[in-house]
């Protein structure tokens, strides 16, 4: 079976978080939106198959995992990333999110500092804030169009005391794929002030021609035994609403004391779903993610030529990696309230309003490129229209 990727999917009342909150949220039930990550693409149709013959059961009762499941995870490493993962190292949690929480309950200290390098992920500053910790920023530098990572600064913070650190790697919103280089200059940062790295590589698959994603924890046995890897198919293969991710944690330690608390709030059971969706994905969905990325990298070169041809005024950084292209709006000179009344009243489209990331992405705009390119078309069609009608007036 192939994809038909120019094929939008009708997502409307189906419960979609993206599609079904639009008049609620936005005030308009038609408006455009291309904001939360998922895809508006068909999940690969090897997942479809396995998810019909689950269901086809009829009884939905406790499931168990076999090693089927941890054989998929350990063979897509190996082929993709070229990263031996013992299956002893692997662990469960229903999303990516909950393990980031769980390991700042865990590997931090009520009152205490967390960093993170803003802009960035919003539910990373959630799951610092609802774990009664202190948000440590490290802002990234914006250089030539990309960041980079202050690391005078992120050293300053680890010696006030930071002893964990959320990475966002590849990073969402700016698209960076972090170099080797880069990451073994901040795992010897790490090491040295004895900081535990939080890294979540969800987007990991998700890399454009001519850059490399580098696992933070295949670095060295030092920087894998202060790494906990937060991974999961959901971005890779629009699979979200499964619920199902892992984590890969190779010290011993640190693995028994999440083991302990994943059992304590009894989030360690099966799903009946999840994990023959990871199997079908890992084991039979490697054309599609490529075709798949493929039209995404078209979407990206097409929005490119578009916003610089039609509103020249904003800035896109090009990604090295995910689905998002993060945009500069600054020079349109609109404040918060001013790029939400351009989106949702002018323009009638939905992107990711920048503040969310942290004060550093005031004044950008996040947008979703994985949907099919007519719908893409559109919405920078309608947004150049308002921007460029407000910038005449």
């Amino acid at each position: 079976m192939t994809v038909n990727f120019d094929e939008l999917l009708d997502r409307r009342n189906t419960r979609s978080y993206k599609w079904d909150q639009s008049e609620n949220m936005f005030g308009d039930k038609d408006i455009l939106p291309l904001w939360v990550a998922d895809m508006d693409f068909p999940s690969p149709p090897a997942v479809q198959e396995v998810l019909k013959r689950r269901a086809e059961l009829a009884a939905y009762g406790y499931a168990i995992r076999t090693d089927d499941y941890a054989e998929s995870i350990v063979g897509w490493f190996k082929r993709r990333h070229g990263w031996d993962i013992d299956p002893a190292w692997l662990g469960d949690a229903p999303s990516v999110v909950t393990s980031l929480s769980l390991c700042v309950e865990q590997f931090s200290e009520p009152g205490g500092q967390v960093v993170l390098q803003s802009p960035v992920y919003y539910p990373f500053y959630d799951v610092i804030e609802s774990n009664g910790r202190k948000v440590a920023k490290n802002p990234l530098i914006l250089k030539d169009g990309r960041y980079e990572m202050d690391y005078e600064h992120l050293e300053s913070l680890f010696q006030g005391g930071a002893k964990l650190l959320l990475l966002c790697s590849p990073h969402n919103p700016g698209g960076r794929v972090w170099e080797r280089s880069e990451l073994l200059r901040l795992g010897e940062l790490c090491l040295r002030y004895g900081v535990i790295v939080v890294s979540d590589e969800i987007h990991c698959d998700l890399t454009f021609p001519g850059h490399v994603h580098t696992p933070f924890a295949t670095l060295s046995p030092e920087i894998a035994d202060i790494t906990i890897t937060t991974l999961s198919v959901t971005k890779t293969f629009n699979l979200p609403g499964l619920v199902t991710s892992f984590m890969v944690v190779s010290n011993k330690a640190l693995k028994a004391k999440l083991d302990k608390r994943i059992h304590t709030l009894s989030l360690h059971m099966a799903s009946h779903f999840a994990q023959d969706a990871v199997v079908a994905a890992y084991n039979e969905s490697e054309q599609w993610l490529d075709d798949m990325f493929a039209y995404v990298e078209g979407n990206l070169a097409y929005a490119l030529q578009y916003l610089q041809q039609h509103l020249p005024s904003v800035k896109p950084m090009k990604p090295d990696g995910t689905y998002l292209l993060w945009v500069d709006c600054r020079e349109l000179g609109l404040d918060k309230a001013g790029l939400k009344d351009l989106m949702y009243k002018r323009a009638k489209v939905v992107f990711n309003e920048g503040s969310v990331f942290g004060s550093e992405g005031e004044g950008w705009l996040r947008i979703n490129l994985a949907c099919p390119r007519f719908i893409l078309e559109k919405a920078l069609r309608q947004f150049a229209e308002a921007a460029n009608g407000l910038e005449s007036r």
